[in-house]
Order: structure tokens, then sequence, then C-alpha cells
């Protein structure tokens, strides 16, 4: 089976190219500005503004299925444009689209979300999302789209570099004690969407961790994991800031869990393991 993920330098897309490697997938995968080392995969330079070349990458490739990882914050161009061109082209290719989506669609106003719940962004980068969601259900109707939320693993993440920045004084700022999210760990989140993926599941899907935390909260987590001083660790409230957004924001995944073998740890769980430790490939799917 060949396999594509757009966006497979970045942090998420490099978890999903070493899985499809260790899983024995013929694997290709793209970059924006420059490619990992990984063996055995294939890199294709992609800008997603640029139609013709999603046409032809996938086209060259012809893969089976293809994950959407890439990441475009707010750059209207790339996350909402960018998935149209790449679900017109995966489905003029005949390939099976899963489409990575954030929990930054909705805003917070109701603060628990579960699959039915439609976007409710507050922001350039949600509504982008959103836009992106709604194109990909109406252009590749048997794609499934997954909803994720904060990210993290070995030390590597940005919030975990934040924290360590942040304790180490390189950096000015405050993790927000009111600012709540769902955070899930890389390997979890990969191994759910490769499963989601090879399986003929469609329609929208939440994998989040169990564990709602602050930002804040999170951080004190991963202080402790690190052997860093906890006290130094900088409290804030996003609410007496000027920065836009959701502030409590909540994916409820036990709709998606319940169809899935890979089971989705909540963040007290995975950052009480050690930093280096990798958890067990999920059954089936690596």
């Amino acid at each position: 089976m060949t396999v594509l993920i757009l966006g497979g330098s970045g942090f998420l897309g490099t978890e999903l190219v070493r899985q499809a490697v260790g899983a024995g997938h013929e694997t290709a995968a793209t970059f924006a500005s420059r490619p990992r080392t990984a063996a055995g995969v294939a890199w294709h330079p992609l800008d997603l503004r640029d139609p013709s070349r999603v046409a032809s990458v996938i086209a060259d490739i012809v893969p089976s299925v293809v994950i959407n990882a890439s990441s475009g914050q707010a750059d209207w161009a790339v996350t909402a444009d960018g998935a149209v061109r790449v679900a017109l082209a995966a489905a003029d290719a005949g390939c099976r689209l899963l489409h990575v989506s954030s929990d930054a669609v909705f805003s917070g106003a109701r603060v628990h979300y579960d699959e039915t719940c439609r976007p409710t962004p507050l922001t350039p980068y949600g509504a982008a999302k959103a836009a992106a969601e709604t194109a990909v259900r109406v252009l590749s109707p048997e794609a499934a789209v997954v909803r994720t939320s904060l990210i993290i693993g070995h030390g590597r993440s940005e919030h975990e570099r934040t924290v360590h920045a942040l304790v180490a004084g390189a950096r000015d700022g405050v993790l927000f004690t009111d600012d709540v999210r769902c955070p899930v760990h890389v390997e979890d989140l990969a191994g759910a969407l490769w499963e989601i993926a090879l399986s003929d599941l469609t329609g929208t899907f939440h994998v989040a961790g169990p564990d709602a935390l602050s930002r804040h909260d999170l951080g004190v987590l991963i202080a402790r994991r690190d052997g860093l001083d906890v006290a130094r660790v900088p409290a804030g409230r996003r609410a007496d800031t000027s920065l836009p957004g959701a502030l409590d924001v909540r994916l409820d995944s036990r709709a998606t869990q319940a169809l899935l073998r890979t089971r989705i740890r909540g963040a007290r769980d995975f950052l009480h393991a050690d930093p280096g430790e990798r958890s067990p490939a999920p059954s089936g799917a690596t």
C-alpha cells in the first residue's frame, strides 16, 4: 500500500511517517521548506497554494491513502484553499482522504463538543479550518475529518518547548489558567489517524485526550515530568488580555474512541511516563 502524508516534515507528520514506515507501507511525504531524513520515505516539495503542483504530486504518486496533516495556521490560501485543492486532487485520483482539523473551529460557548457539533470559529485560523472541513465533506464525501487538540510528545511539541523556555527565563510570557483544552499524545493521535485512514469510516471524528487541562496545569505536569522547578511556571489569565479565541474547548471523543482499538490516553497518564518512553504501536494500525 502506498500512503502520502501532506505536511510530513511537521511534528504530527513526522510521527505519521514513522508509523507508516514501521508498518511497511510504501511511504511518500511532502515538505514546505526542508525534508526530514527518515529512511525509506520519498520526499516531495509541495506548496498547497499551487493547484497544479498539488494535483501533480498526488497524480504522480497515486497513493491509496492521503492524510492531510499540513499546517498553514491562519493563512487562508494554505489552510482553507489548500484543503480544497487536496480534496479535489484526491477525488480525481480515487484516493482515500483523511483531513486533520482542530478544536479551533469551536467558540467555547458550550464548552463540551462532540462530533455532531457544528463549527463556530472565533479566529481566522478557526475559520480557515472550518472552511476546510466543509470543503472536504462536499468534495470528498467518503473522506474522514478528524478534529484534535493540543498535541504533546517526547519534549518536542511547541507547548513543551515553551514550558522549558519560560522556566529558564529564555522568553517572556505566562501560561493561562483559564484556557482549557484536551491534550493528546502525538503517538496516540497518529495511531488513531492511521486506524481511521485505513478503515472505511467516513464523516467527522474527535481524537483528543480525556483530561481537560488549562495550559498552565499542562505546563506544570510537563515541568514536573522533566524535573523543572514547578514554581517557575508563570501563570496568568487569558481573559485579562486582548487575545482573540475560545477559552474553554473540550472535545468529547468518546464516540470515536468506541470505534477504535488505539487507546487515547489523557495528559495526566502520558505525562507521568518517562519522556523518552514510547507507547506500544496500536494494534492493526502500525
